[in-house]
Parts: structure tokens; sequence; C-alpha cells
């Protein structure tokens, strides 16, 4: 590892505005596939419906089953001026609830939605989440109904268009597998899954295990911090079963692939690995568990688990882009963000797929 691995601005780059996805491709599997071959740094360029040949009988695939609350909701002021939230804990069932405002008001500032839901502004921290206190407790219905996808801001769903596309991106701001409900993003590497491709998997012989990891804020949380070092994640619940424990025990133990799905499938893995891991023959196995983790992995990580990675192509300076790199090298991806931006590969959380083999 070198220093200039553990330096933020080692991790930017410039991406043209027309390449940030701002809608996925009409069909989930016709998203591209960004192939890359760490072992001899080789590049390929294939449709994500292509990725069924990567693998074998014995392989695992590891997805996560989170799913995504509509957690966005906008309210009025009594000036009837307009207020968003965004919950960073939808599911709980209290009246209090930790929530991005915009634009802040102060404590004891009242804001009013449908229905006759109603909260009152307790106090910010220094990270920038609102405490507020609702008039009702179980936010989550209320969500269900009348919330709208917590897409990033580099989609515009501005202007009315947030309410206008709910319904859309509440379909396909959603991998087809998810299951648990918790998160407020998406698990993105999953989106271009489909039925079709998990049954031609299977039916190859390939394992399929199933974890949860409910995407938070601190996923995406900027980086202030000049040196990697000093970056602090947010913690996010996680639980992998017995079941799935084994699944993916089996194909360590038979020194196959094991292919997590996004970067929140490998966090959840390490972290796993790293509290309740253990050793035969040289090889680490891992055990049912849940918690919380907030593992951030960058450049000096050794994985202990995962052997193959299929993500998305991420933001500059972002903690995705840190971790693939940890899974190859800085100067692979950055070569491979050359080409693929060279290519006019779709960008972020709606665009395009990369394997890393």
């Amino acid at each position: 590892m070198l220093k200039a691995d553990l330096e933020l601005l080692n991790y930017n780059y410039t991406i043209p505005d027309r390449l940030i996805a701002q809608k996925p491709v009409l069909n989930r599997q016709d998203s591209r596939l960004f192939v890359v071959d760490r072992t001899i740094g080789k590049f390929s360029h294939k449709k994500f419906s292509d990725i069924i040949e990567y693998f074998k009988c014995g392989d695992c695939v590891i997805l996560n089953e989170t799913k995504v609350v509509p957690s966005r909701i906008f309210g009025e002021k009594c000036s009837g001026g307009k207020v968003e939230l965004l919950f960073l804990d939808p599911c709980q069932e209290e009246k209090e609830y930790k929530v991005l405002i915009k634009p802040f008001i102060g404590a004891g500032k009242k804001v009013y939605f449908k229905n006759g839901y109603k909260c009152e502004v307790i106090s910010k921290d220094e990270n920038g989440k609102t405490l507020v206190k609702f008039n009702k407790s179980n936010i989550l219905p209320f969500l269900q109904e009348y919330g709208v996808m917590p897409l990033p801001p580099y989609i515009d769903r501005k202007k009315g268009l947030a309410v206008e596309l709910s319904e859309f991106d509440k379909k396909r701001y959603q991998t087809v597998y998810a299951k648990n409900t918790g998160a407020i993003a998406a698990p993105t590497a999953g989106l271009h899954f489909t039925d079709e491709i998990l049954d031609s998997l299977k039916n190859k012989g390939v394992s399929i295990a199933k974890l949860t990891l409910h995407v938070g804020w601190g996923t995406f949380k900027p980086i202030t911090s000049d040196n990697l070092d000093n970056h602090n994640m947010l913690p996010e619940k996680f639980f992998l079963t017995k079941e799935n424990a084994k699944i993916i025990n089996n194909s360590i133990k038979n020194n196959k692939k094991v292919v997590a799905v996004g970067t929140t499938s490998t966090r959840a893995i390490e972290s796993i690995a790293n509290f309740v891991g253990f050793t035969d023959n040289g090889k680490t196995f891992i055990k049912e568990f849940s918690g919380e983790t907030s593992i951030f992995i960058y450049p000096r990580y050794k994985f202990k688990i995962i052997n193959t990675l299929i993500t998305n192509l991420h933001l500059p300076k972002s903690t995705p882009l840190m971790m693939a790199s940890a899974f190859s090298s800085r100067t692979l991806m950055l070569k491979a963000y050359e080409e693929a931006i060279s290519t006019e590969y779709r960008f972020f959380s709606y665009g395009d797929s990369m394997l890393i083999l």
C-alpha cells in the first residue's frame, strides 16, 4: 500500500454530467457490465445479462435483501413554506425520529403533513441530524403511502419530479429480491438482477446466499478528512442467518468464488468475519450473526471472505469507490473509471455495473 492510497484527493476524478444516470435502463438486465480482471489488469465490456458466464457450479452469490423505505416526505411550516424530511431510521415505532431536514428550522418550530401528521423540531447535533417529535407513533405506514424514495441528490427530482416519478422510483430503486424493510438507500449493485438471471444462476449450480444490511446515511456521508485513517463510518444494522452462513462456508471450503453483490453485502460479510470468523485449515469461515457495523474498507484492508465483487460506478471521493480500490487497487480502479468515461458508461445509482474478478 502506498501513502497516496490514504489521501482523499487521490480518489477524485471528473465525470461529464451527461454520464450521471437520471433513470435506469428500460430492462434491468440490459445495463452494461464493465468487467475488471484484477489479476492481469484486463478490461472487458459486456451486458449485465452476460454475468452468468463468469460463474460456475459451486460458486456463491451473496445478495442484500434490505428493502428501501420511501423515507422522504414534504411538509409545510406555519407560514406555508415547504420543508423536506429524510428519516434516518424510519422503522422505529416511537414518536421521536432522527431526520435530515431541509431547509433547517429551529427548535420549537413545527412542520405539518397530510392526514393530520405534524412534528416539532427538538434539537440538531453536530453531524447535521435533527431530532423531531411527531404527534403520532409508528411513522412507517404513513411513509409507505405518502413518502418518496430517498434518491441521491445527483438524480434530479426537483420541481415536482420526486412526486411525479414516485411510483416509478418505488419500483426501480428497489431490487427484485428486496424483502426486509429498513434501508434509506438501495444496494444499487443489485438493481441489475432479474428473477430470470437469478434462476439461470441457480440452474447452473450457483448458490444464492442472502443477508440483510439496512443501508443508512453513513454509507454516503461525505468524507471530510484529508486522510482516510481519520474517517469514521456511521453504524448500520445487519444480520446473517445460520442457513446462509452455511451456504457461504460451503463455497469457501471448496475454493469457489464467493461473490458479494454490492459494497453493502461486502461490509456485512467482512464484518462478520471480523466479529465471529474462525479459521480451519488456513481458511476463514463465518457464523450467523446480527448486530451493527461501522467498518470502513479502504486500501490496506485484507479481505477475509469475498473474492469477487459486483458493484456500480461510484462517486468521486466516496467510500464505495475506496472499497473497490481496496479490492483491486486504486490505480487500477481509476484507470477503469477513465475507460468507463471514455466509452460512456452510465454512472452512479441508476447507472451501469462492474464485475471485479
